[in-house]
């Protein structure tokens, strides 16, 4: 029987990793912990910023079905992004590779606040203060609230059933709000001693710390806060 490995990202955001588990041997179980929701916003004036912030794929989804302008550049948190930019047409994507800290130095570097707003493009929940690094740089941030993700209410069948008969052998945990999802409905279905022989595979340190009071059979975190690292991660397991 091959291993098996629990994906806990939003559905379109799972389906390159869960193919990236399989090439490896695992069985991938997908059980999303969010539910992204496009909102029905004003489109964003082209004209009223210099460059487009992403700091999540959704983002830049949500973005995309709003506006038909491509021109903008966009600066992205990470390579996921940017290539979700890339392949939306947008034609100017550049990645800091890391995480809020490097997007707001590659921003620093690359653009001049005297040259108009950035227009960063998020849900309601935000990790990190993008807007505030920047602020002290001199940078004005407008935040377009486009998308929602909601937390899964329960477990489905088919995890609650791969955790109770020890079917999983590595779950993989992308921000700390999954991670805090996962904990709660783990503990509302009673089933903490199953992840006993389960190794949680972190994106960072935050979200390794969420899922530190669980009792894994131990926790790893990737090198660098992108999905090849955590990928490398496994690996090395």
């Amino acid at each position: 029987m091959r291993p098996g490995a629990l994906v806990t990202r939003p559905l379109a955001d799972s389906q390159g990793l869960a193919e990236a588990l399989e090439a490896r041997g695992f069985s991938a179980l997908v059980e999303p912990m969010l539910a992204i929701r496009f909102l029905d916003a004003a489109p964003p004036d082209r004209h009223a910023y210099q460059a487009v912030l992403a700091t999540s794929a959704n983002g830049v989804r949500a973005l995309a079905r709003l506006v038909a302008w491509r021109d903008l550049p966009v600066w992205a948190v990470g390579d996921a992004s940017a290539r979700e930019a890339d392949t939306l047409g947008f034609v100017t994507v550049r990645s800091a590779t890391g995480d809020v800290a490097s997007l707001a130095d590659l921003v620093s570097e690359q653009a001049d606040p005297t040259k108009g707003t950035l227009l960063h493009v998020a849900a309601s929940r935000l990790a990190g203060d993008l807007a505030g690094a920047l602020a002290s740089r001199g940078f004005s941030v407008e935040k377009a609230v486009l998308y929602e993700a909601e937390p899964a209410e329960d477990l489905s069948p088919a995890l609650i059933a791969a955790l109770a008969e020890g079917r999983l052998d590595v779950a993989l945990f992308f921000s700390p709000r999954t991670a805090a999802t996962f904990a709660r409905l783990v503990k509302k279905a009673d089933l903490g001693e199953s992840l006993r022989r389960i190794k949680a595979l972190a994106l960072s340190a935050a979200v390794a710390e969420t899922l530190s009071p669980l009792s894994w059979r131990g926790v790893a975190v990737a090198e660098r806060p992108d999905q090849t690292a955590l990928l490398a991660r496994l690996d090395g397991e």
